[in-house]
């Protein structure tokens, strides 16, 4: 890219979830995306000025939490309902920022399982679509595309 060309941001509601390859169902939020280095304190003997903050191991901060209309389409409840029977499935996925309908961005996460499904809040007196949520525990996070800056 170069210098001084404009990189306009990203659309936050252009994306696709993918599970293992496959395209899982169009959703309204995904919330989690986020890695961490933890740190640790280390007091050196004699050095009273200041400690030391030394790096540990990357995490990541939180579960994958998927939110969409409740979907006709089942497989993502049969995933979960086999890790609530003790079936648990760890399976690769992303989630792909778009651009014109083209990938622009990929956030891939490695060995997820399901480990909490929530249903629709039912009001007879609202008219809002029903939304299920599920929520992804991962070994780790992953980013590519964006450029670079």
């Amino acid at each position: 890219m170069a210098l001084g060309a404009r990189t306009d941001p990203l659309l936050a509601h252009l994306f696709a979830v993918e599970v293992d390859g496959v395209i899982v169902g169009g959703f309204a939020e995904v919330t989690g995306l986020g890695l961490e280095l933890e740190t640790f304190d280390y007091r050196e003997g004699g050095v009273n000025e200041f400690l030391h903050r030394l790096p540990g191991p990357a995490r990541a901060p939180a579960n994958l939490v998927l939110r969409r209309g409740v979907a006709t389409s089942d497989a993502l409840w049969r995933w979960q309902d086999d890790a609530a029977r003790g079936r648990i499935r760890r399976r690769n996925g992303a989630v792909v920022l778009l651009d014109e309908g083209e990938e622009a961005m990929r956030f891939t996460f490695v060995a997820g399982y399901p480990v909490r499904w929530t249903g629709p809040e039912l009001r007879a007196g609202s008219a809002v679509a029903a939304l299920e949520s599920l929520e992804i525990a991962h070994r780790g996070l992953s980013r590519r595309g964006g450029g670079s800056a």
